[in-house]
């Protein structure tokens, strides 16, 4: 795990609110996460801890947690999620190079707790030290799910129930995003280590994944050590062995594969062979090991195993292998012509460089400081001139001219989902028609062995030997008789059709993309020049979902 500082969030069902004050006030073990006891079979105290309740009155926060949800009916459910969990992990080095403590950073996680779950019960717990003793100083905030206070409009909701009384509090995906800037900026103020925890890392490594591979690790370890002690003296022990979890080794496979494949096609051909499974489902991947039942979808293995980014690589590597072809070595030009063009291509502005302009007012109101509106005042100049550029490049003549054409663009984008969709839809049937027609011909000789059976108890005896085999084809013949299929096709000519289909979904999601991308600048834009002239912001478009 990282050792820089990081901010994560486990969500409990769990109605003993106080397994979660006995977890951060006695010692546990590292893997297993269950109490340490002593000889006597007692618990032990954690050596050092700093912990402090708010809005729990003069009571326990287990008691009070538990009289709140009896108060307003809530959290009486099995499937109800109880509490949240909140983890702010300092950086080891920060101890040594900038002055934090564990009173210091109970401060802060009391100070964050305060300012970003206003109305919660919560019990606030901070740590010396890592389970992997790394020294990184943490901060626990476990906060009631529900709310006792109705509270202001924080930037992170986005629904009228997150301020009143009686509801619950909902981390999502925005929160999250909101929460991890917050950290990032108290980290930034208190002059301490920090990473950009917006991107995270390439690998989306889970809690679970990180404790199998500490595990796997350890027992590796384990056994070196045993070997090494068995081996005779003076001969060395064998180079240590690292574990990979089935998530790692499955990343590396596919990232073999992208390595060297040009086409979608190609990509699925390449994981096959090595018994990887791709699929794709309402445009997300997700890829099945042989060891596996369920699927791995793209998002738990991290960036650049989803859809977007595999056809970016692959298109990429099909340029790479066009231009490789066609090559023709030009031996005429200089090396400082070959080093100025590497510098201009280099140099090049991106096109949808544009980002919007901040509000620096409401900036202000929301309790922003000195030195971001500064930085904020920098970004607008840079943001108005790139701007006005843009605005002159496309031609247009008034702020209106503008908004005709973000609703030109808008419309061209949907459009274009609409025909991606229904390609989709298509292929995802021709697919599912493959499936059944594969399903059915492989019960074929099973079929057939029923006609040769003479009489009614023969076949009945026949049926129930081979029934899981009846019904799939049963099944089968149920889809073709509710498609309206009286003649089945052949396998590879569907094979050919749904790579054809799969071709032009591939170029319609270009084209969407493309048209995506155009849309998201002219409204970026668009937002720019309004709070340029000061123009009232009128209502757009909401802008379709990420696919």
């Amino acid at each position: 795990m990282t050792l820089l500082a990081t901010f994560k969030h486990i969500s409990s069902k769990n109605a003993d609110y106080g397994a979660a004050e006995q977890y951060l006030t006695f010692e546990h073990d590292e893997f297993t996460m269950k109490p340490t006891l002593d000889e006597a079979g007692r618990l032990i105290l954690r050596e050092d801890y700093r912990i402090a309740t708010l809005n729990c009155g003069e009571e326990d926060f287990a008691v009070a947690c538990m009289r709140a949800n009896l108060r307003y009916g809530k959290n009486q459910k099995r499937e109800d999620v109880k509490s949240h969990h909140y983890i702010i992990s300092f950086d080891p080095r920060d101890a040594a190079d900038n002055g934090l403590t564990v009173d210091r950073a109970q401060a802060l996680g009391e100070e964050f707790c305060a300012e970003h779950f206003p109305g919660h019960q919560a019990i606030v717990c901070t740590h010396p030290d890592g389970h992997n003793h790394s020294g990184n100083i943490h901060v626990h905030i476990v906060i009631n799910s529900l709310r006792i206070e109705e509270v202001p409009l924080l930037p992170y909701m986005d629904r009228p129930a997150d301020t009143k009384a009686g509801c619950k509090h909902r981390c999502t995906d925005a929160a999250m995003e909101y929460f991890k800037a917050e950290v990032m900026e108290m980290c930034h103020w208190e002059n301490l280590y920090q990473i950009d925890l917006l991107h995270g890392s390439k690998n989306r490594v889970t809690e679970r994944e990180y404790w199998a591979q500490r595990k796997g690790q350890a027992k590796l370890d384990r056994q070196a050590a045993a070997q090494a002690a068995a081996l005779p003296a003076g001969e060395q022990p064998p180079k240590p062995t690292k574990f990979e979890t089935d998530k790692e080794k499955l990343r590396q496979t596919i990232r073999a594969a992208l390595s060297s494949a040009t086409s979608y096609d190609e990509f699925s051909a390449l994981l096959l062979r090595q018994g990887v499974t791709v699929k794709e489902s309402r445009g997300r991947l997700s890829y099945l090991t042989p060891e596996r039942t369920k699927p791995i979808t793209a998002r738990k293995l991290g960036d650049g195993f989803d859809r977007t980014a595999v056809l970016a690589l692959l298109e990429q590597n099909a340029h790479r292998a066009a231009e490789k072809a066609a090559a023709i070595p030009e031996y005429t030009r200089t090396i400082r012509e070959r080093l100025q063009q590497g510098k201009t291509a280099k140099t090049a502005p991106k096109q949808g460089a544009i980002q919007r302009m901040v509000d620096r007012e409401a900036k202000r109101a929301e309790g922003k400081g000195v030195g971001y509106d500064r930085w904020a005042a920098k970004h607008n100049l840079k943001q108005m001139a790139a701007t006005v550029t843009a605005y002159q490049q496309y031609g247009f003549s008034s702020p209106e001219e503008l908004d005709e054409a973000c609703s030109a663009a808008y419309t061209a984008m949907r459009e274009s989902l609409t025909e991606l969709k229904q390609m989709e839809k298509t292929l995802n049937g021709k697919k599912e028609l493959q499936r059944q027609v594969l399903a059915y011909s492989k019960t074929r000789p099973v079929r057939d062995g029923l006609k040769q059976q003479k009489n009614a108890k023969a076949k009945a005896a026949y049926r129930q030997k081979h029934e899981s085999d009846f019904i799939i084809a049963d099944a089968a013949a149920r889809y073709f008789k509710e498609n309206g299929i009286s003649k089945l096709p052949g396998y590879k000519a569907l094979q050919a059709e749904i790579e054809s289909l799969i071709q032009e979904k591939n170029s319609g999601y270009n084209d969407y993309r493309a048209k995506r991308e155009e849309y998201r600048r002219l409204q970026t834009v668009k937002g720019n020049i309004d709070q340029i002239l000061h123009r009232e912001r009128k209502p757009v478009k909401r802008q379709e979902q990420e696919r």
